[in-house]
């Protein structure tokens, strides 16, 4: 059998890598589905291998049920469920720990496999082990987050989830990032000034991904649906928004403190890529130009799902439209940032060619 060469194999590692950042997209959409519909505390229990198998006989189910049953949220708020009502909530739990289990196999069994057959390059071993790391401590921190929310609470920890959710969201940029340094097309390195911006607006869409989640843990969505009014002022008083003490947990605690927040993120997000997309059209070549004008147009496309999903009280079609855009929003500021980035390959080899 014929070897392949270094283009096969750059190119088979990626496709590799974008399936499992497409998986870890759609298990952060499983995800904010068992969120709203209120299902993931129904397994009140951590099995990482036969948690994998779901209840067979329907004795099995009453098991299941009977466990669900001991946890204040069922006590305090679904007193009465029917068995066939807590199936359709154990399934969405069930399938968002599924997925879990899947990408790291889908990770795992072919990252093996290619370092056996050396097609892993040297410098991409410590980063692709560090995330295969990443995911193992993402399956602990959602038990934890699930734990959080079996004994006094009726719903887990907004802390926990808002950890669980940018945890996952790192994961995701880890992977295209990586990807994006096997990809074979063009680059120009960009002006330092726009690499930084580029990069600052990740760090910015990571800090919105937190301030959402704690706004989806707190319920904030369900209040103060007016728009762009958010309770009958632009900027509510400091009464309202400063009154928890200390006046830290007003930031992760106090829903109209953090929903405030998020829209305030939202703005600063927009007028920062529209300013970045104009300096971009100044400094930048064609390729940067295009991604920053996209980029523009994904967060201006969110604000715009945004409002509607808090307009019409967070509807699960919305909300999940809402949680995707922000998936593809962090994905398109990744790969802007990247591609105007000299790849550590390319550093060498200009190196070389200065060299005598």
């Amino acid at each position: 059998m014929a070897a392949h060469g270094p283009e096969f194999t750059r190119r088979a590692v990626r496709s590799w890598l974008l399936v499992v950042a497409a998986l870890v997209f759609v298990m952060v959409l499983v995800g904010g589905a068992t969120r709203l519909t209120e299902s993931g505390l129904s397994i009140v229990e951590w099995k990482p291998v036969s948690g994998a198998l779901p209840p067979f006989s329907e004795a099995q189910w009453q098991v299941e049920f009977d466990k669900y049953k001991t946890i204040p949220q069922y006590t305090r708020i679904n007193a009465g469920m029917t068995l066939g009502e807590f199936k359709t909530i154990f399934w969405w739990e069930w399938a968002h720990r599924l997925l879990g289990r899947l990408i790291g196999v889908a990770f795992l069994v072919p990252f093996l496999f290619f370092l056996a057959r050396g097609w892993i390059e040297p410098g991409l071993r410590l980063p692709l082990w560090t995330l295969f790391g990443l995911g193992a401590v993402q399956g602990a921190v959602g038990w934890w987050m699930v734990a959080s929310g079996l004994v006094d609470r009726v719903n887990v920890s907004q802390y926990r989830l808002a950890f669980h959710l940018t945890l996952a969201a790192l994961i995701y940029v880890g992977l295209l990032w990586t990807a994006d340094r096997l990809s074979s097309r063009p680059r120009k390195v960009a002006a330092a000034r726009l690499r930084g911006t580029a990069w600052a607006l990740v760090g910015l869409v990571l800090v919105q991904v937190y301030l959402g989640a704690l706004v989806a843990g707190l319920r904030a969505g369900l209040i103060y649906n007016t728009w762009p009014l958010i309770d009958d002022a632009i900027v509510p008083s400091a009464a309202r928004l400063l009154f928890e003490q200390p006046l830290w947990r007003n930031f992760f605690e106090n829903a109209l403190t953090v929903q405030f927040c998020h829209r305030s993120a939202a703005y600063a997000i927009w007028v920062a890529t529209a300013v970045h997309a104009l300096d971009a059209r100044r400094m930048g070549d064609r390729p940067t130009q295009r991604g920053a004008i996209v980029l523009v147009a994904m967060v201006s496309l969110q604000a715009v799902v945004g409002i509607l999903t808090l307009l019409h009280q967070v509807p699960l079609l919305l909300a999940l439209a809402h949680q995707a855009m922000a998936m593809v929003v962090l994905g398109v500021a990744v790969l802007h940032a990247a591609g105007m980035s000299i790849l550590p390959q390319d550093r060498m080899a200009r190196l070389a060619a200065r060299t005598p």
